[in-house]
């Protein structure tokens, strides 16, 4: 039996090495210090930090408490942009990617490069470009509206036009990764499958139905997840584009967690919300192993 050497074995956790080091750094290490400044009073201001063990948790879910106000409202606003953003982002993604699998060669790559470079850009400038073609008084939009006798939306001002338009920026600036992710595996169907269904005289619907879905199934399931949980992330879209307007109705939950720890300066009841932010995430990683590793 071939038995690996232990030169062999250090090549190999050197390979891994650089990735735990910066695994540690940037990401257990505050982990451990943020459910540590959890269980504590911690006020920038204050040099003394109060150990208080569960109660910032426990605010949290105490009716009687602006932060349990603060964190179910960010949650159900979240909520509501997963909710819009998510179907969109799979059945949009997995549409463009069937279109442009089905353009010629040369076209293919073009395509793919258009729909997959604003994914390359910040959402600094997502939000700029989204601004200039949104905003009520000069957006482009509005002005050809005007220009065609059509009253103006208030786009990002009232409900529920200000979802609108986050999701559709959102879209506009995610929807290339979904789609090339959608091609690679829309590439690794097999031909001899479609062949067989057009000798059986299925139709081009019947062949998406009975072989494509089936075939891409957990790519599929994989887009929705991730989807699922990048949009519980969102933060960029409102903060530039709306303030979380109008009023606090597109104020998403890490728009709260960001206003409790540096505006209000209470880092201990942002980090407990950010924990429980992070069980939802995990809650959500757990029903995507269960769903992919389950037999078919």
């Amino acid at each position: 039996m071939y038995k690996t050497s232990w030169k062999s074995k250090l090549t190999s956790s050197l390979f891994v090495l650089p990735y735990l080091i910066l695994f540690t750094i940037f990401l257990f290490i505050p982990i451990i210090y943020g459910a540590w400044m959890s269980l504590h009073n911690w006020d920038l201001l204050n040099p003394v930090h109060e150990f208080v063990g569960l109660k910032n948790y426990m605010k949290i879910f105490d009716s009687s408490s602006y932060l349990n106000n603060l964190f179910f409202e960010g949650l159900k606003h979240t909520l509501l942009f997963v909710i819009f953003s998510v179907p969109l982002l799979v059945v949009v993604g997995l549409g463009l990617a069937l279109l442009i699998n089905s353009l010629p060669g040369r076209l293919k790559g073009i395509f793919r490069t258009m729909y997959f470079i604003p994914y390359s850009v910040s959402v600094s400038v997502v939000a700029i470009i989204w601004l200039w073609l949104l905003d009520t008084n000069s957006g482009l939009i509005n002005q050809y509206l005007q220009v065609l006798h059509l009253p103006i939306i208030p786009w990002l001002t009232d409900l529920p036009w200000a979802w609108v338009s986050i999701v559709i920026a959102t879209l506009w600036w995610t929807i290339g990764f979904n789609m090339v992710i959608f091609i690679n595996a829309l590439n690794d169907v097999s031909e001899e499958l479609y062949e067989a269904g057009s000798l059986d005289g299925a139709s081009r619907w019947q062949r998406l139905i009975y072989i494509t879905l089936p075939s891409i199934k957990p790519t599929m399931l994989f887009v929705l997840i991730t989807s699922t949980i990048a949009s519980f992330n969102i933060y960029g879209q409102p903060y530039l584009m709306t303030r979380g307007g109008p009023g606090t109705e597109t104020k998403v939950l890490l728009m709260n967690i960001v206003d409790e720890a540096f505006k209000q300066r209470q880092l201990g009841n942002a980090a407990a919300m950010s924990l429980m932010m992070a069980l939802i995430m995990i809650v959500i990683s757990v029903v995507q192993l269960r769903i992919t590793n389950r037999k078919e």
